[in-house]
């Protein structure tokens, strides 16, 4: 006999959509298949494939499967997806990862989602080769980085993350976690 379990609220990170033309995917459409998979109070945040939605089933990397596998049926290419419990992403709000560092508007910063258990066995921080991106530390399978346009125009720093941590990583803009969270927030009251 299996027991019902409550619902509980997860956050989906689709990683490689809606990228310079490539991958398209509209919002309505994810959240059209989300709900044909059963997952119920879907919500799509902006257009970079972020999904708040609820599931009985509270295994994570079973969902992560679920989804990942149905979405390449439906639009036809790979789409590595992460999910995460919606706790998690509320109390990485609001520790306020980037409070200690001199930011300015040519500052970005960045949480990337690791995925996989990985160990972790470098020193932090660790700087691109030109100074302008730096991984200032991992917390449990997340890592904050920044990026300075002062020293560099490109974005293309998330190169160094993947040539370390491997291509399963999804990375987000800290204003994008903080609107999810904002989110989540606004919908529990």
């Amino acid at each position: 006999m299996v027991s019902k379990t409550s619902s509980k609220t997860y956050i989906a990170l689709l990683r490689g959509i809606n990228v310079g033309g490539h991958h398209k995917m509209p919002m309505a459409q994810l959240k059209k298949e989300m709900q044909n998979m059963g997952y119920t109070g879907v919500i799509t945040i902006l257009n970079s494939g972020n999904v708040i939605f609820l599931s009985d089933n509270h295994d994570t990397a079973s969902i992560q499967d679920h989804i990942s596998s149905h979405l390449r049926e439906v639009f036809a290419f790979e789409i590595p997806t992460q999910v995460l419990d919606a706790e998690i992403l509320k109390g990485m709000s609001k520790t306020e990862p980037f409070r200690d560092e001199e930011l300015n508007e040519k500052t970005r910063c960045y949480v990337t989602f690791l995925g996989n258990t990985v160990k972790d066995t470098n020193e932090y921080p660790m700087s691109s080769e030109d100074g302008s991106f730096k991984i200032l530390r991992q917390s449990g399978q997340v890592l904050y980085s920044i990026l300075d346009l002062n020293k560099s125009d490109t974005p293309k720093a998330m190169a160094l993350v993947e040539r370390i941590y491997g291509k399963g990583v999804t990375t987000r803009n800290w204003k994008t976690i903080q609107r999810i969270a904002k989110k989540l927030s606004s919908d529990s009251k």
